[in-house]
């Protein structure tokens, strides 16, 4: 029943974007690629079904852990390798595909991999980082669709400082990354002191 009301929400709705215009990259922000009554119901499946992990990392030789859960599904076996962890996917659920299916009616590209974050509160963030690995190949298509509390999402070049962009990432919004976006800029979620409920990323991508 949930995907007969995305099927004809996305076929009878007006999807609005809008384009980001930053050198050396290509983003499209649609903030209401979801209208809320959707969202909601995908927030709440997949916070309650996805199975969730604490993954840890080595920094200066000591184990840490991220401050946020993730699971990686895929339509696949492929691994994906990022920040040192190499995690194997578990199978897509049906929420998946169907969003996939969609994001494939939108911009024409269907994805491999969903690697979903949950951030409890403020504290939970995300450094740093280009999706550029290596099995993303050159100039990969990144779709992140934000499910949950807004937060603030900042890129920065990685060879001109002068030059920062930050948006608040709304539920339901979906934000496309390509081009030549990984290769030129850094971007973060970054913690927030104030009091905030969770938030769900949904980051479709392809392995090569």
């Amino acid at each position: 029943m949930l995907w007969a009301y995305i099927y004809l929400y996305a076929m009878n709705s007006e999807i609005k974007s809008k384009k980001i215009l930053l050198p050396d990259a290509n983003l499209v922000y649609y903030p209401n690629f979801l209208n809320n009554e959707i969202a909601n119901s995908y927030f709440k499946t997949f916070l309650n079904t996805l199975q969730w992990e604490q993954y840890y990392i080595k920094l200066f030789g000591k184990k840490i852990a991220q401050p946020r859960l993730s699971a990686l599904y895929a339509s696949s076996e492929v691994t994906y390798t990022y920040s040192g962890l190499k995690l194997s996917p578990k199978p897509s659920t049906e929420e998946l595909k169907k969003l996939n299916s969609l994001l494939f009616g939108l911009i024409g590209q269907e994805f491999t991999h969903c690697l979903a974050n949950l951030y409890r509160d403020g504290n939970d963030s995300m450094g740093w980082h280009a999706d550029d690995e290596k099995e993303l190949g050159k100039n990969p298509i990144i779709a992140s669709l934000s499910l949950g509390a807004a937060r603030n999402f900042q890129l920065k070049h990685k060879s001109n400082s002068a030059l920062k962009y930050a948006l608040a990432l709304e539920h339901g919004s979906l934000l496309i990354m390509k081009g030549s976006t990984q290769e030129f800029w850094k971007h973060q979620l970054p913690k927030t002191k104030k009091e905030i409920s969770s938030r769900i990323n949904l980051t479709f991508r392809t392995i090569i």
